[in-house]
């Protein structure tokens, strides 16, 4: 799709950018000690930090990424919200207040709080950086997918734009800064995402067949196996046109190309339709030639409005009864009348030419509304007999129910309260914060999926369009509040990163001496640096949908970080030797079945799936009970050894 800027979009974002650093250059003036700059001398009121708790936690995946793969998926992209929910419970019963009675700066303070040894700073330290660097990539790409509607700027810009933003903030007044950025974007979000989720349900679903540009895809048919291409060419919309012979990889796929008379390429799926009859539903094609040329559906690329550009999608085709439209709904009856309709999603496949193209076959596939509120549709693992798949589903879940109490970024903020009672308190705000938000996700998500506005080539924009199907005010707001989602989420993790470089690594581990003032420094300087590999991972992941990249790091956060962590708590037994081997083991191998894994070979390397070394893509089935094993068969090992 081709992105215009708004005028009205970009003043309300520039306003809520501009509000938001003079904002943190006004606190900066409060936070000039080490104290401050990390834990904003843990004076925090515990609602203001359940607020933020949640505006740290309700990232670009939470609203871009999980909204997108409800859009395109239906109910499996709620999957992703149950599973972070459901971690706020470790870390209500679990974490929440031995963190604030153990710890002062840093996640390593707490696991290090009984044993003073500097190899946990060192390993907790780079298990920090590790775990933040891979949840800033999401961040940083959602970013990206933000601001190309919203401003008309590249992708790398708008990653660029919000790296740069996030910079400043950090290095102007650290956590307190931090803290009211969350808290103001933590209730704008979940505040504006119920008025979306409102309008919704008065607008109800309407019958149509095709995207909000007005374009109906056909479907042709039946026609007989045998005389298909000649049947498809007697049909009035491609009188004078003609077959594209199949070649490359065309040979033998389920599609057949056709050019009509202007010159526009069609591309077409064939599914059977019985007693030797097939139907074609008309797909979409997007092209990368041998010599660098774009083509859209078979003509150039356009740049604006009125050039080729790929038709929105994401519509219901039959409402019961055959009804064209339902008018305003309840919150239930919304998912009663989508189940009893007819749902068009959209699946892509790509396939090379002999001539060196390669091209992005899009192709829609009808399904009852029933199957949408299925789970099982998206991640077959539910429903698969290969119980591979099965386990790669449960990993998953797994990993999100463990990885949020392991996350450093979350952890920190319980250092920013003044005792264990507010940490608690807290945790509860934020969980009836969060546990809202993810309720209107599933609303929006399959609001998005009807909306006729969605970007087929990525999931990520899916809320955004659906807000700028209903209104230009509201999408300018929408993405303006995304994007400080980004900068909240991004402000967490660049503060967790530099207290890892300077409190636990070079302070703690390496013995640098440094006075408060020196401290701050040099976790700014740290700051900057983290921010710069983020924006250019950012840049590098741009293709990939934000949930997906968020659960890889929720899977290296509760393989590293959740067995050390528990095991602190809940056995005496637990010796620095222990932790130290848990964290390394945990994180060393969750990343390298995640470098070696399934889904990183095709959509990161490139490379055929099946060929990867692990047999599924999700580690923490396998990486989590590791983490606890290696703690209790070293701690045995070495539990007469003195701590040091």
């Amino acid at each position: 799709m081709i992105y215009e800027p708004s005028t009205i979009a970009v003043v309300i974002f520039l306003a809520f950018v501009g509000l938001t650093l003079g904002f943190s250059f006004y606190l900066g003036r409060q936070a000039k000690s080490s104290a401050g700059f990390f834990t904003a001398h843990g004076q925090i009121p515990w609602f203001v930090n359940g607020v933020a708790f949640a505006g740290d936690y309700l990232s670009a995946a939470s609203f871009l990424g999980i909204c997108g793969m409800i859009a395109f998926s239906g109910y499996d992209g709620f999957l992703y919200s149950i599973g972070y929910l459901a971690g706020w419970i470790v870390a209500l019963f679990v974490v929440a207040e031995p963190m604030k009675r153990l710890g002062k700066f840093t996640f390593a303070d707490a696991l290090n709080s009984t044993f003073n040894s500097r190899g946990i700073k060192l390993v907790v330290g780079i298990s920090t950086l590790v775990v933040s660097i891979f949840y800033l990539i999401p961040q940083m790409v959602g970013a990206g997918v933000l601001i190309q509607p919203l401003l008309g700027f590249p992708h790398w810009v708008g990653v660029v734009l919000v790296g740069a933003t996030v910079i400043c903030i950090v290095t102007s007044a650290g956590m307190l800064s931090t803290t009211w950025v969350q808290f103001l974007k933590g209730s704008l979000l979940v505040i504006f995402s119920g008025v979306l989720t409102y309008m919704i349900l008065q607008r109800g679903f309407t019958a149509q067949e095709g995207g909000i540009d007005g374009h109906v895809f056909q479907t042709v048919g039946p026609l007989s196996l045998e005389n298909m291409e000649s049947e498809l060419l007697a049909t009035p919309m491609l009188a004078g046109g003609k077959i594209i012979p199949a070649t490359g990889d065309w040979e033998g796929k389920d599609f057949i190309r056709t050019r009509d008379s202007e010159g526009a390429m069609i591309v077409w799926r064939i599914e059977e339709a019985g007693d030797d009859k097939v139907k074609l539903l008309e797909g979409q094609i997007f092209t990368e030639t041998a010599d660098g040329e774009t083509l859209v559906n078979g003509l150039v690329k356009g740049t604006e409005k009125g050039g080729a550009e790929l038709h929105p999608i994401g519509y219901i085709n039959k409402l019961s009864g055959d009804r064209k439209e339902t008018g305003p709904l309840g919150f239930l009856s919304f998912f009663r009348e989508l189940g009893e309709s007819e749902v068009t999603l959209w699946s892509e496949q790509k396939i090379a030419d002999s001539d060196g193209a390669k091209s992005t076959v899009y192709y829609p596939t009808s399904v009852s509304g029933s199957e949408v509120l299925r789970p099982g549709r998206k991640f077959t693992g539910i429903r698969s007999d290969n119980p591979l798949d099965r386990l790669n589903f449960l990993s998953l879940m797994l990993a999100l129910f463990c990885g949020t109490a392991s996350l450093p970024h979350i952890l920190i903020r319980y250092y920013t309260v003044k005792d264990e009672a507010a940490a608690r308190k807290s945790t509860i705000v934020g969980i009836a914060a969060i546990g809202f938000f993810y309720v209107l996700t599933l609303y929006m998500g399959l609001g998005a999926m009807a909306s006729g506005a969605l970007d087929v080539t990525t999931s990520n924009m899916s809320a955004p369009l659906l807000a700028k199907s209903i209104n230009e005010w509201l999408f300018a707001i929408i993405s303006a509040i995304a994007f400080t989602t980004v900068l909240g989420t991004v402000s967490g993790l660049i503060i967790a990163s530099a207290g890892a470089v300077t409190h636990d690594l070079l302070v703690s581990s390496l013995g640098f001496k440094l006075t408060g003032d020196e401290e701050v420094r040099v976790a700014k300087l740290a700051s900057i640096t983290v921010g710069v590999i983020a924006i250019v991972l950012g840049i590098l992941f741009k293709d990939l949908n934000v949930s997906f990249l968020v659960g890889w790091a929720f899977s290296i956060a509760a393989s590293a970080n959740l067995p050390a962590l528990i095991m602190l708590l809940f056995w005496r037994g637990t010796t620095h030797q222990g932790i130290i081997a848990a964290v390394t083991v945990g994180m060393v191998s969750s990343l390298g079945w995640i470098l070696l894994s399934g889904d990183t070979y095709a959509k990161v390397y490139g490379l055929d799936a099946a060929d990867a070394i692990v047999p599924f893509s999700q580690p923490g089935i396998v990486t989590i009970p590791l983490g606890f094993i290696t703690l209790v068969v070293v701690s045995l090992m070495t539990r007469r050894d003195t701590p040091k």
